[in-house]
Formats: C-alpha cells, sequence, structure tokens
C-alpha cells in the first residue's frame, strides 16, 4: 500500500505538470506582443522546468528502499582527536541538513570521544525518501584543517566513515533467527540520566553468522535499547543484502566497488584554501562553510545526475 500510495502521488504531479504545461503553451499564443506577459509567461516556465527536473531526478529513487527512512552511522576514523571532532562536525551536518528538509532526528546512539567530539553516533532520520536520498553519502569523508588541537596549529588530515542504512521494519530477504544473536548488557556510560552507570541498560547484539556487531545505550531501559539494536541489527543486514546485489552486478559489468573505508567518496578543504570535492562526480564548491552547515542539495543532486545518466546508457 505504501508503494501505491508513492506511485499513485507521482503520476499525480507528473498529471500537474503536463497540465502546467500545456497551460503556458496555450497562453504564450494568446499573448501576441505583450512583452509583460512574455516575461511573466519566460519566468513560470523556468519555475516549471526546475520542478520538472527535480521530479526527473525522483526517478533514479526506484530502489527497494530508497523511499524508506534512513539510519545514518557516522564513525570517527585516522586522524586521533581531530577524527572524532570530525565525525560530530559531519553528525551536525547531517541533522542540519534534514532539518531543511522538513525531516525528524532522532538519535540512537552516541559514543563520546575521551578529549572531544564522538567516536561513533548513529541517527535516524524520517522523512519521504530520506533513505533515497543519504545513500549517496555512504562512504569515507576527509577533512583538511588547521588543528584546533594542535599547539602548533599545524594542518591535519581527520577520516571519518558514514554508514546508511534503511529503517525498514520487515524485510522477506532478511531472516533473523533468536539462536543466531548473542544479546550482551552492561552499563551506559556518559550523559544521561539517573540510570546511566547505575543499570545494566546498554545493550549489545553479536549476529553469530555475520560477525555484525551493534549496541544502543542511549535509551532509558533495556528493553527499549534492545528493540532499537534489533532495528540497526535489520538495518545492517539488509545494507549487506543489497551491497552483495550490487557488487554481483557490478561484476558483471566489469566493474569495482570499494567498500568501507577504502570508499572515499569526498574531500572537504578548509585550508590552505577552503573547497569541498565529490570524488564521484568531480562537483566541487568553495561554499565548505555552507555545506557543513548542511547545505547538501547540489551535492546530492549531482550524484543523483549521474546515477540518472548511468541508469539511461544502461
Amino acid at each position: 500500500m505504501r508503494r501505491f500510495s508513492d506511485l499513485r502521488d507521482q503520476i499525480q504531479q507528473w498529471e500537474r505538470l503536463r497540465q502546467q504545461a500545456v497551460d503556458l503553451q496555450d497562453l504564450l499564443e494568446m499573448t501576441g506582443d505583450d512583452d509583460d506577459m512574455q516575461s511573466e509567461l519566460h519566468d513560470e516556465g523556468e519555475s516549471l522546468l526546475r520542478e520538472v527536473e527535480r521530479m526527473e531526478l525522483r526517478l533514479v529513487l526506484n530502489g527497494p528502499y530508497d523511499n524508506h527512512d534512513a539510519i545514518l552511522a557516522v564513525h570517527a576514523g585516522t586522524g586521533g582527536v581531530d577524527a572524532q571532532d570530525w565525525a560530530e562536525m559531519l553528525v551536525r551536518m547531517y541533522l542540519r541538513w534534514a532539518s531543511s528538509q522538513g525531516f525528524d532526528t532522532s538519535v540512537l546512539d552516541r559514543t563520546e570521544g575521551e578529549e572531544a567530539g564522538i567516536k561513533s553516533a548513529t541517527i535516524q532520520i524520517r522523512g519521504p525518501y530520506a533513505f533515497g536520498y543519504l545513500r549517496s553519502e555512504a562512504g569515507t569523508h576527509r577533512l583538511v584543517r588547521l588543528s584546533p588541537f594542535d599547539a602548533a596549529h599545524r594542518r591535519h588530515t581527520s577520516f571519518a566513515l558514514v554508514e546508511v542504512l534503511p529503517d525498514v521494519e520487515d524485510a522477506p530477504e532478511v531472516e533473523i533467527r533468536d539462536e543466531d544473536i548473542r544479546v550482551d548488557t552492561y552499563r551506559a556510560s556518559g550523559a544521561g540520566g539517573q540510570h546511566v552507570n547505575k543499570t545494566d541498560s546498554a545493550v549489545r547484539l553479536t549476529h553469530l553468522p555475520t560477525g555484525i556487531v551493534v549496541t544502543c545505550q542511549n535509551e532509558r531501559s533495556q528493553l527499549q535499547n534492545r528493540e532499537t539494536a534489533m532495528k540497526l541489527l535489520r538495518a545492517k543486514l539488509i545494507e549487506q543484502a543489497l551491497r552483495a546485489r550490487e557488487e554481483e552486478q557490478a561484476k558483471l559489468k566489469g566493474e569495482h566497488i570499494a567498500s568501507g573505508w577504502g570508499n572515499r567518496i569526498r574531500s572537504y578543504v578548509l585550508q590552505p584554501y577552503t573547497m569541498v570535492t565529490d570524488h564521484r562526480t568531480e562537483y566541487s564548491t568553495s561554499s565548505a562553510q555552507a555545506v557543513l552547515e548542511g547545505d547538501l542539495g547540489e551535492i546530492i543532486d549531482a550524484y543523483l545526475h549521474q546515477q540518472l545518466g548511468e541508469d539511461n546508457e544502461s
């Protein structure tokens, strides 16, 4: 029913755009030599064209889970405290992007760094096609800047890994059996309420067949943390199945897909110049600060345009 509703809405939007184009064409034929009216119709035509382009990009979001909510995880990599600070900067960037889209967000898990920043964080992003848009962000993100944690104020390079998972309540291709899961409980750490460091509320799940480990300690009770951890485990298993499918398709095409830390997708340079470059699309912008404030629209659109071009070629 969700798929049906989405397709119906898309058809209605395309029909609306088609009718607007017909109406503009009729009005244009009626204007004659009225320059003011022609100028107004030209502006409306440009606006219509931009909306058509946005709808065209939606056609790329045709994966089995693209219209679902997303679970986004950020992990600090090489770079010490700078990398942990960079991981927190990325989490803030995605939270602000989600807010600008009118999406709802919640932090599912967060592990603080020793001095600053975070070692890792997992956030849930709820909104139309959240996973479809955010899957372009999966991979390693590189930051070059003058370190605020270096007394000599030298330039440092830091890395963080972003994982993007579909938030799916039930997936037929993923079966999680109780006997395949090891459950460990421990005391939560970090900022929190009175339950922190007093009860074994934090939960760690290990999926024995795959070795996937997920944790959750942000909820107030062990039961809530276990439910959230199961959501994360299901999402990781779905992502693993999707990735295996993509790798199999890539082999048939003779392509190579880098995974995990080997997949560097974007560089953010703040010193000696400012530039954000996406290494897949070669899109670059000098507005690095705007990007870090959540202005990801053009970067995501460039990735979707590239995917649309590849789909057309195939």
